[in-house]
């Protein structure tokens, strides 16, 4: 039973998609009066139309800009800007405007389950889905949702008996949510990333630092990241609430880290000053990669903030199995590892993934976002065997690595068609010798090339087979 009463009021949803189209179910089930507006109107958008129709829901393609008349609230869906017309409009209007996560928040019954939150600019999915297994071999009921793909609308109104939800919250839901308040949350780390939509990296990392708000067990950060623990620092939390750290270090008392290949909490134990316990052994993760070791800390932390004994860290992380196109080994061929990180797609994530190797023939490139490209090529030139540039943004990687790495050499493939990556594997193999990794980590967006990163990977994915069929 849903807490919130909307009968008789007047809602336009912004958008229709995977968050949308529940919301906008489950507002008509409360007896709003519905309309669906959305900029685009295609085929696919038609499809999604016609079911809400038929529950009575008006729905208004092609024109995403203008506020219907008698609206008394807007919740929008996350990927519309702030500076939308529409939300312009609503606040010309005194109309409030609430997103998805907030609607699902107010909608939760008296019994709903307490949340364990994550968001940060990397790691999200891989730490929810971690959180998830280690909180199911405690034997807990829980499900990783949000932003992970379930939208959260419809958990909330499930009569599935949930004992606690592992929510990934991305940093567009988190400008919409003011009102959730999570039983313990962390904000893996920060990285430029969405500037065009938050407008400035400040402006990015206080909608990510809401996910701290009212927290009322433990604040978890990232010590490597003293951005994040700013964050917990201006966080207005429940009294009690911990501030919990997370290091691939030694960890200090209050922290989880790692000592001699074994993850340890000298947070959740009795004597934190003097006492440490070992959760698990480095490698029950997977991949082992630095990054992903701290994913399982941050993890851990938010389990053991709600109770979870540390066999179940362990017995979870030993479980759980990333999902595809995330540090993904694909093939050897000719001694040569080939390794798909397609959802690097970004600066931050890159690094991170370029540090899990020694030898690397990278292939990157796509859409920016503005990003640059400098830094990054600094750090990890060191590594580099060579590069193969792709998409329409590879200039801006060809002038960083022609600054900071100019004996590294360069393959710019000037198509951005689809079958470019079968030429980029070929000539990255070119490039590579035994011992090294040919890693698709592109630092960008996919759109200029495909319909998204999971395409992209299964695009590097087949060539690598192709080239192993050949190889034989």
């Amino acid at each position: 039973m849903s807490a919130l009463d909307l009968a008789g009021q007047y809602v336009t949803v912004a958008g229709l998609g995977v968050s949308g189209v529940p919301a906008a179910r489950a507002l008509a089930g409360l007896g709003a009066v519905v309309t669906v507006v959305n900029g685009s109107d295609g085929e696919r958008e038609r499809a999604q139309a016609a079911p809400l129709e038929e529950l009575g829901i008006t729905v208004r393609l092609g024109d995403g800009d203008t506020l219907p008349e008698g609206t008394d609230l807007v919740v929008t869906t996350p990927g519309w800007k702030p500076t939308s017309p529409l939300f312009q409009a609503a606040e010309a209007a005194g109309v409030p405007v609430w997103g998805d996560v907030e609607l699902a928040w107010r909608m939760r019954g008296p019994d709903a389950p307490p949340w364990l939150a994550v968001t940060g600019t990397n790691g999200k999915t891989t730490t929810v889905r971690m959180l998830a297994a280690i909180l199911e071999a405690e034997g807990l009921r829980t499900a990783a949702v949000g932003n992970i793909g379930v939208p959260l609308v419809d958990v909330v109104l499930s009569d599935e008996p949930y004992d606690v939800l592992a929510v990934e919250l991305s940093s567009y839901q988190l400008h919409w949510a003011p009102s959730v308040r999570a039983h313990s949350a962390t904000v893996l780390n920060l990285a430029p990333d969405h500037l065009d939509w938050h407008g400035s990296m400040e402006a990015y990392a206080a909608d990510k630092g809401r996910i701290y708000e009212g927290n009322t067990v433990a604040c978890v950060y990232n010590v490597a990241d003293k951005a994040t623990e700013d964050l917990v620092r201006e966080a207005d939390v429940e009294e009690g609430c911990r501030a919990i750290g997370f290091t691939l270090g030694t960890p200090g008392p209050s922290q989880l880290g790692v000592v001699e290949g074994i993850l340890v909490d000298r947070a959740f134990v009795e004597n934190r000053h003097k006492q440490a316990q070992e959760l698990a052994e480095v490698s029950d993760v997977t991949p082992a990669a630095p990054h992903n070791i701290a994913n399982a800390l941050a993890a851990a932390a938010l389990a053991r903030a709600f109770g979870v004994r540390p066999q179940s860290v362990r017995d979870g992380l030993r479980a759980f199995h990333p999902d595809a196109h995330r540090i993904e080994h694909v093939a050897d061929v000719a001694g040569v590892a080939y390794v798909d990180d397609s959802k690097a797609t970004n600066t931050h994530a890159t690094e991170a993934s370029l540090a899990a190797y020694e030898h690397i023939v990278w292939i990157a490139g796509g859409l920016a976002k503005g990003a640059t490209f400098d830094e990054l090529v600094q750090k990890s030139a060191d590594r580099l065997r060579g590069a193969v540039l792709i998409g329409a943004d590879r200039g801006l990687i060809r002038e960083a690595l022609a600054r900071h790495a100019p004996d590294v050499p360069v393959v710019d493939l000037d198509r951005t068609d689809t079958g470019a990556m079968s030429e980029a594997v070929r000539e990255a193999a070119r490039l590579a010798r035994p011992g090294d990794t040919v890693l698709l980590a592109p630092a960008c967006a996919s759109m200029d090339m495909y319909l998204n990163y999971n395409k992209r990977g299964e695009a590097f994915a087949d060539a690598v087979r192709t080239l192993a069929a050949q190889e034989q």
